[in-house]
């Protein structure tokens, strides 16, 4: 089980990578109220090469097959505790290992086209349609990360498991909510990877 934290660790730290190659631009950093406003756009994807993009995509898959390794195995653990938690814990990990990476790759398409397109109000248009469409794969995700959280969060609050009660702290959920407002890169993917290690020394 340790060692598999220790790979979610490591894929969560390289999806944290990937998400950053979409956010951090050579010319600034992508913000969504910026797909309004194709010159502010345009600007900050200055000089990038399409290449980022899809690397971000490659990386992020690999990254999110890696971590889920890490959520199946404290499903695994949480069933000896409660089989409920187990089994809100498992379905919400499938929803993050498929609707997730299908939102990571439909994350980065957009940036490949803009690019491609040569940055035109044409091409701005195109991808704000693509990601409207393709937005549910985006809720899901997320709905997933809040069950698991969630559920992870009572259980150990409530004294089901052998965990102290102050480790609820160590959960994707608070952790995310915490560096949510820092407007950092990556913030999910570095709350799951302090998950993971805090949950490596206590259990």
């Amino acid at each position: 089980m340790k060692a598999m934290f220790l790979i979610a660790v490591a894929g969560h730290l390289l999806c944290g990578v990937s998400d950053c190659l979409l956010t951090y631009l050579p010319k600034g950093r992508f913000r969504f109220e910026d797909m309004q406003d194709n010159r502010k756009l345009s600007a900050a994807f200055d000089g990038m090469s399409p290449r980022q993009p899809l690397a971000s995509m490659l990386l992020g898959c690999l990254a999110m097959c890696l971590f889920t390794f890490g959520y199946l195995a404290l499903c695994d653990w949480m069933n000896a505790y409660s089989t409920t938690c187990a089994a809100l814990m498992r379905v919400s990990t499938v929803m993050v290992a498929t609707f997730g990476m299908a939102h990571h790759v439909f994350c980065g398409v957009p940036e490949w086209l803009y690019v491609r397109l040569g940055r035109t109000q044409a091409a701005l248009d195109l991808i704000n349609d693509f990601f409207k469409k393709t937005s549910v794969t985006m809720i899901v995700c997320y709905l997933g990360f809040l069950i698991f959280g969630v559920s992870f969060f009572v259980a150990v609050v409530t004294g089901l498991t052998p965990l102290p009660r102050w480790a609820c702290v160590f959960n994707v959920l608070p952790l995310m909510l915490a560096l949510f407002p820092l407007r950092v890169g990556g913030a999910g993917n570095w709350a799951g990877a302090i998950m993971f290690l805090g949950l490596f020394f206590l259990l």
